[in-house]
C-alpha cells in the first residue's frame, strides 16, 4: 500500500511539472543540436538558420499577440475590483519592491566590476572593423524625456505598435547646425516599431481607478475587462503547450548563427563570468535575502515552482512575451488574481534588474578596455544612468543594446563601442531576461503577502457594509494563503 501511495505521488508530480520538464528539455535539446550542428563542418547560411528558427518564431509570435490584450485587460480589471485604497497600497508596495531591486542589482554589478577589473586583464582591444552598429542620433537627456512622453501616448491605437523617440538631425542649411555636435542639430521625432507597454499601463491603471470611483455603473465594463482577461488566460494556456517545441527552435537556432564560441572564453571570458556572477548573486542572494525580510519563508519552494518561466524566459529572450506564463504560474501558486493581474504586468514593464546590472558592469568595462579613468562621481553617473536606462528598455530581446549608449554617454565613450560586447550579449541576454522575470513572479508574491492584511481588513468592512455579520468557517475568498501553493 505505501508502494502505491508512493507510486501515485510521483504519477502526479511527473503530471503536475510535465510541462516544465519538456519545456528544459527543450532548452537542453536545442542546445545540443545546435553545438552538433556546428560542429559538423557545415557551413550553415542564413536562410538555413531562418529555416530552423522558423518554428520558434510563430511561437514567439502567439506570445507577443496576446501582451497588449492581457495587459490592458489584466491591469484594468485588477485595479476596478480592488478598492481604491488598496489599489494604491499595492501599486506602492510594488514599485518600491521594484525599485529597491533595480538599485540593488546596479550596485552588486558595480561593485563586481570594480573588484574583479575584467577590463584591466583583457588585452588590448581592436575595432573589428569601422561599421558603427549603433549610430548616436540622440541625447541621453532626450531619451529621459522620451521615456516621460511615453507614458502619456497621444493615440491609444498607435501605442499597441509604436513608440515615440527623439531624432536629431543634422541640416547643412541651418547656419546654427555644426557637425558632430548634437546639442546643435534640429530636434525631430519619430515613432519606432514595438509596443508603448509603458503608455498602456499607465492608461490602464487609471481607466482601473476611473471604475472603481464609478461603482455599480462601471460593472458591465469590468465585467467585460475580466472577461477579456480570463479569455486571454485561457489562451495563453494553449499557446504555452508549444513552448517546449518553440524554445527549442529558437536556441537551436540562435547558437547556429553566432560567430565565434572563442570570444566566451577569450577575451570576453572575464567580462561574460563578471555579469553572469552578478546575475547569480543577485537572482538567488539579493532577491532572496529580500524575500525572506519581507514573507519570513524561503523561496526555494516557490523558485523551484518558476521552471516553466525561467525556461520560456531562457529561450524567448523577452520578459513581455514571457509574462502571460509568468501570471499563470502566479496563478497556479494560488495568488491572488488581482494582485497578480496588477503586478505583474507593471513588472514586465519597469522592472529590469539584469539589463540594469549587465549595462552598469557592460559601461566599466569598456572604460577600463579604453583605460578611461572612472571616478566617483562617474561611476554614481552610471549607476543613475543605467538605473534610467533599465525602466526605459522595452521587454523584447536585446533592447539593452539601445539603451547601453546612453550609458556609454555618460563616461564619454562612443557608441559604436557598443560593438565590443556584441558577441556574448546574445546569450547574456537569456541569462538577464530569465532574471527579469524571476524578480516579477518573486514581487507578486511578497506584495500578496504585505497586502494580505488589509485585504482581509477590507474584505471585512465591505461585510458589515453589505449586512453580512462573519464568514463562516468554510467560506472562501479571492485571496488564497501563499502555502495552498505547496500542496
Amino acid at each position: 500500500m505505501p508502494l502505491q501511495i508512493r507510486r501515485n505521488r510521483c504519477s502526479a508530480f511527473v503530471w503536475d511539472n510535465l510541462l516544465t520538464m519538456l519545456t528544459i528539455i527543450g532548452v537542453v535539446a536545442g542546445t545540443i543540436l545546435g553545438c552538433g550542428l556546428r560542429a559538423s563542418g557545415q557551413e550553415w547560411s542564413r536562410r538555413d538558420v531562418m529555416y530552423f528558427q522558423y518554428p520558434g518564431e510563430l511561437f514567439l509570435r502567439m506570445l507577443k499577440s496576446l501582451i497588449v490584450p492581457l495587459l490592458v485587460s489584466s491591469i484594468v480589471s485588477a485595479i476596478g475590483s480592488l478598492d481604491l485604497s488598496l489599489s494604491g497600497k499595492v501599486g506602492l508596495r510594488a514599485i518600491i519592491y521594484y525599485m529597491t531591486t533595480t538599485v540593488c542589482a546596479v550596485m552588486l554589478g558595480i561593485a563586481l566590476v570594480t573588484t574583479i577589473k575584467p577590463g584591466k586583464s583583457s588585452e588590448a582591444y581592436t575595432q573589428p572593423n569601422t561599421t558603427k552598429l549603433i549610430v548616436k542620433d540622440t541625447l541621453t537627456s532626450d531619451t529621459l524625456l522620451d521615456l516621460i512622453r511615453n507614458v502619456f501616448p497621444e493615440n491609444l491605437a498607435q501605442a499597441t505598435i509604436a513608440s515615440y523617440r527623439t531624432r536629431l538631425v543634422f541640416d547643412k542649411t541651418d547656419n546654427r547646425s555644426r557637425l558632430g555636435e548634437l546639442e546643435t542639430y534640429q530636434i525631430t521625432g519619430e515613432y519606432q516599431s514595438g509596443s508603448n507597454v509603458l503608455g498602456l499601463v499607465c492608461f490602464s491603471i487609471v481607466l482601473g481607478i476611473t471604475l472603481g470611483k464609478m461603482g455599480d455603473q462601471s460593472k458591465p465594463l469590468q465585467e467585460f475587462f475580466h472577461a477579456l482577461s480570463e479569455a486571454m488566460m485561457i489562451i495563453t494556456g494553449w499557446v504555452i503547450w508549444l513552448s517546449p517545441l518553440g524554445v527549442f527552435f529558437l536556441v537551436t537556432a540562435k547558437i547556429m548563427e553566432i560567430d565565434s564560441f572563442a570570444e566566451l572564453v577569450g577575451r570576453l571570458g572575464m567580462y561574460f563570468m563578471t555579469v553572469l556572477l552578478g546575475l547569480f548573486l543577485h537572482g538567488f542572494g539579493t532577491l532572496s535575502i529580500l524575500f525572506i525580510l519581507a514573507t519570513k519563508k524561503l523561496p526555494c519552494r516557490y523558485i523551484a515552482k518558476m521552471g516553466q518561466v525561467m525556461a520560456t524566459a531562457f529561450g524567448t529572450a523577452s520578459s513581455s512575451a514571457t509574462m502571460p506564463i509568468t501570471i499563470g504560474c502566479c496563478d497556479d501558486m494560488g495568488l491572488d488574481p488581482r494582485i497578480t493581474r496588477f503586478v505583474i504586468p507593471i513588472g514586465a514593464t519597469i522592472n529590469m534588474d539584469g539589463t540594469a546590472l549587465y549595462e552598469a558592469v557592460a559601461a566599466i568595462f569598456i572604460a577600463q578596455l579604453r583605460k578611461v579613468e572612472m571616478s566617483f562621481g562617474k561611476i554614481i553617473a552610471v549607476s543613475v544612468t543605467a538605473t534610467a536606462a533599465s525602466i526605459g528598455a522595452a521587454g523584447i530581446p536585446q533592447a539593452g543594446l539601445v539603451t547601453m549608449v546612453m550609458v556609454l554617454d555618460t563616461v564619454n565613450l562612443p557608441a559604436e563601442d557598443v560593438s565590443i560586447i556584441l558577441a556574448v550579449d546574445w546569450l547574456l541576454d537569456r541569462f538577464r531576461t530569465t532574471i527579469n522575470v524571476v524578480c516579477d513572479a518573486l514581487g507578486a508574491i511578497i506584495v500578496t503577502s504585505l497586502s494580505q492584511g488589509d485585504i482581509e481588513k477590507t474584505r471585512a468592512l465591505n461585510n458589515e457594509r453589505d449586512g453580512v455579520p462573519s464568514l463562516r468557517d468554510g467560506a472562501t475568498h479571492e485571496l488564497t494563503e501563499l502555502e495552498k501553493g505547496d500542496h
